[in-house]
């Protein structure tokens, strides 16, 4: 779906800042930066970052999976492969090494902080749930499956996706994230 002027504007001064606080994170460390310290380095207000974010480890938490519409999430999520569904989510949102723009690929720098920061891994929790409750509708709606079932295959994908990105994270040994994914949707598709 095509963005607005407005919207890329915004998309634009989101990134800038989720850098900018990343960089400030990396040199500093997590609990060492304030808000109003990224605000400063990012030249923009800090009610802007609040605005955006609403906490420092909404900073780190922000992707665009959060952004997509009801509509877009139904294009993107099939119900008669949600392994599959997965994947396709990890090949837009999570790319690869080897992708990386000049400054860093967002989601590759962000991780470290969503399994070492605590405060950043509590957060992350409400944001899978979130992620939950914007699923499961969408497979209850496709007639599949029942309201719990769904609620249970949401819960299921979305907290073994992130169980599989801890793992990534924790021994990588020089594999794609794509790749301990898949291996972990295996072992979920065994359930």
């Amino acid at each position: 779906m095509a963005q607005g002027l407005r919207e890329r504007k915004r998309h634009a001064a989101m990134r800038h800042i989720q850098r900018t606080a990343l960089d400030l994170f990396d040199e500093r460390g997590f609990q060492q930066v304030s808000v109003e310290q990224i605000a400063e380095t990012a030249e923009v207000s800090p009610s802007s970052v609040y605005r955006y974010f609403g906490t420092k480890e909404g900073i780190v938490l922000a992707d665009d999976f959060d952004t997509l519409s009801e509509a877009e999430l139904t294009t993107i999520i099939d119900p008669d492969d949600l392994v599959g569904t997965v994947r396709t989510v990890v090949a837009r949102f999570e790319p690869s090494p080897d992708q990386q723009d000049p400054e860093g690929n967002l989601a590759l720098r962000r991780i470290r902080y969503f399994f070492d920061e605590p405060s950043v891994r509590k957060a992350s929790y409400e944001i899978l749930a979130n992620a939950v409750e914007r699923i499961a509708p969408i497979l209850t709606a496709s007639g599949r499956f029942t309201a719990s079932e769904a609620r249970v295959m949401s819960s299921a994908l979305v907290f073994g996706y992130f169980s599989a990105v801890e793992q990534w994270y924790r021994n990588p040994a020089g594999r794609s994230i794509a790749d301990v994914l898949a291996e972990a949707l295996g072992t979920l598709r065994r359930l």
